[in-house]
């Protein structure tokens, strides 16, 4: 197998068949040993973390694939998963959907809003860009510069809203809250969006009796 990306929190192989394979690292994104799911830095790594990351994906992208959503997941093995190829929005595009106002949100916008205020299923699109810091881009730029074509922000946005609202649900039955949650899409070879990269505490923040549940918690809460 190749490596052909290696990441903040696991690293890409090509593998000989054209299925690629996601080795997840115990790397947790954040700054000054605090996570944060927003970051675009490693700031503290913990031992179990990647292993915790990958069961809470397998939970996800089984659930959703049982109710009809298209993720590129295949099977998984110890610490590693493989996915079907796809075909990628410029160099990688995020989605943010926000449930409440907290994180990056807050230190952006904190002179209009106030922490912990609730949010109907806001979304946000930033450029996969470590060095520029992963900017926010809008509509007219993503079109404009060809990362997305007429009409396709309008169906990731829809789509992110309807499977976050599933990854809520499913949470509030096990008693916890989602307040923000970060993913990522692409292209099939048909030209279908799909779900890919993970679904994990890594990348979500949640909230349990008042307190921010940590990754490694919240993927035992929700696996176990």
């Amino acid at each position: 197998m190749q490596l052909t990306y290696k990441g903040k929190t696991k690293d890409v192989y090509k593998l000989e068949d054209g299925n690629t394979l996601l080795v997840f690292k115990d790397d947790m994104t954040g700054k000054d040993g605090e996570f944060d799911p927003g970051a675009n830095t490693v700031g503290l790594s913990i031992d179990g973390a990647g292993i915790a990351g990958l069961l809470m994906s397998v939970y996800y992208f089984e659930l959703l694939n049982k109710k009809g959503y298209l993720t590129h997941y295949i099977s998984s093995e110890e610490n590693r998963m493989t996915v079907k190829p796809v075909t990628m929005f410029g160099g990688g595009l995020e989605v943010i959907c926000r449930y409440k106002a907290m994180g990056s949100f807050i230190r952006r916008y904190g002179d209009y809003i106030k922490e912990g205020t609730p949010l109907d299923a806001l979304v946000e699109m930033t450029l996969k860009n470590d060095k520029a810091n992963d900017p926010l881009i809008n509509k007219d730029a993503l079109e404009a510069l060809g990362i997305l074509q007429h009409g396709e922000y309008e169906k990731i946005k829809l789509l992110m809203q309807n499977i976050c609202n599933e990854i809520k649900n499913d949470l509030l039955k096990k008693g916890m809250e989602l307040c923000d949650i970060k993913l990522e899409f692409s292209k099939d070879k048909q030209g279908n969006l799909m779900l890919i990269d993970e679904v994990s505490g890594g990348n979500m923040r949640v909230i349990k009796n008042g307190v921010v549940v940590s990754p490694l918690e919240l993927s035992r809460l929700v696996v176990c």
